[in-house]
């Protein structure tokens, strides 16, 4: 482990299937809400992801941007 890096837990406490869709359409309707806000409000937002060589950006990136308009997101 290089330094600074966070150590990963023995064992991750896992959602179940169902709990976990249940909170990503939550989340997904939360984005929906924050790109309406941005639209009416006029503002822009800028995202940066950082990490290392694959460290799942472009997986995060594609997940994002499946979920938002592209006539009111620039990708």
């Amino acid at each position: 482990m290089a330094e600074g890096d966070a150590p990963i837990p023995e064992k991750q406490k896992q959602l179940k299937r169902k709990d976990f869709d249940r909170e990503l359409e939550r989340l997904q309707g939360e984005l929906v809400v924050l790109q309406e806000y941005i639209k009416a409000e006029g503002l822009k937002v800028v995202v940066i992801f950082e990490g290392r060589d694959a460290a799942g950006k472009g997986g995060v990136i594609k997940r994002i941007t499946e979920r938002t308009s592209a006539r009111s997101c620039a990708r």
